[in-house]
């Protein structure tokens, strides 16, 4: 199994003093994601949670929505001349009777821990019909002043950042504000596919109680995630971007940005934020 972090040498500079040290880095290693022995995806990742991260993954893509739809979860011998096991390829093997998608046309790429989406063959690829509808999800609400406190909670779990400074993290609260779940890796929407897909192999899903904080922007994939994943509220620290306002219009999300203390921006899904009544002015 790769290490989370790895040291190397550097050399500092500071207020014109120059000093060599070793430094402490986030790990970097590519994922091979297979399908029932087929290769599937290749993500650059920190290692780490990667039976967890093939699972969100797959849900995400619409393939499986329940633990009971996948049979076994298992590393496979990497791709070195004398067989050794790298441990960054991992076979997901269905169920039984779990249809098998055709991969062959609308993934099987290579994507990078700053893009999961390249290599879709349209937008509508990504917008996959969910298996929980967001709409029919029991009622949510949270006050701005709960939204608000998230965004340090979540910096006060993130262990490896505080070591390295160079970590995506996605956090699951409960409407009460409750820390479910944290996840760190060098690629947001890898962190965001380690917390479902333990949500998945715990029996959790849908998350249809549940708040998705993420540490970095809201994209088009991220706001996609939550959809697939039943989940009705994320909120980032950073912007959305325009097809991810899009999404949460389409799909009931609830979608907020700019995270920041007391500030925020609502850009979708405004009814599950409990909103003091604006002053009457006379």
């Amino acid at each position: 199994m790769g290490r989370v972090t790895e040291r190397r040498r550097i050399i500092r500079i500071r207020d014109g003093a120059v000093s060599a040290r070793p430094d402490t880095l986030v790990a970097e290693e590519p994922l091979e994601i297979r399908l029932n022995g087929r290769p599937l995806a290749i993500t650059m990742r920190t290692p780490g949670d990667d039976f967890a991260l093939a699972a969100g993954f797959l849900v995400s893509e619409g393939v499986i929505a329940a633990a009971d739809e996948v049979q076994s979860i298992v590393y496979c011998a990497g791709a070195t001349a004398d067989g050794v096991n790298t441990y960054n390829v991992v076979d997901v093997k269905l169920s039984p009777g779990v249809e098998v998608p055709d991969i062959t046309l609308e993934r099987n790429v290579y994507t990078t821990s700053s893009c999961g989406l390249c290599g879709k063959a349209s937008l509508d690829a990504v917008r996959t019909q969910a298996r929980f509808p967001i709409a029919d999800a029991p009622p949510v609400s949270v006050t701005p002043e709960l939204l608000a406190s998230l965004p340090d909670r979540l910096r006060a779990a993130q262990r490896v950042f505080d070591r390295t400074g160079g970590l995506h993290a996605a956090a699951l609260f409960s409407e009460e504000g409750e820390l479910l779940d944290v996840r760190e890796d060098v690629g947001r929407h890898n962190a965001v596919d380690k917390l479902v897909g333990r949500a998945l192999r715990d029996g959790r899903l849908p998350l249809s109680r549940a708040v998705l904080l993420v540490s970095g922007r809201a994209s088009f994939e991220l706001a996609q995630k939550a959809v697939m994943a039943g989940i009705p509220l994320l909120a980032a620290v950073s912007a959305p971007s325009s097809l991810a306002v899009d999404l949460a219009a389409e799909t009931g999300l609830t979608l907020v940005g700019f995270l920041r203390g007391a500030n925020m921006n609502v850009y979708a899904g405004e009814h599950r934020i409990a909103l003091e009544a604006p002053a009457a002015q006379g």
